[in-house]
């Protein structure tokens, strides 16, 4: 997967989790970080490897983002490993 690919999808989760109350106030939580903090770290790539990593960590998350952003249920950890560099295109266990 290539990067931009990647943050397209952290981008896309950051987008589900703020779409829904109860997710973003337990991001928020899980994170340290407030609304303001939030919009000044969303181009950091390890807010985003943090907002795939939030969705990762719960399965039903993931299953529900998936299917809202019309994305395959591996493709959130494809980005995750992408953006973390354990992923790159043509290489690694998954491709």
């Amino acid at each position: 997967m290539k990067s931009d690919r990647a943050e397209t999808i952290a981008l896309l989760a950051l987008a589900h989790i703020t779409a829904r109350e109860d997710l973003l106030h337990r991001f928020l939580a899980d994170s340290g970080l407030d609304g303001s903090g939030l919009r000044v770290s969303v181009a950091d790539p390890a807010m985003l490897g943090g907002v795939l990593d939030f969705i990762l960590a719960d399965d039903a998350r993931v299953l529900d983002f998936a299917a809202e952003a019309g994305l395959a249920p591996e493709e959130p950890l494809r980005a995750r490993l992408t953006l973390s560099g354990d992923l790159v295109e043509g290489r690694g266990m998954m491709q």
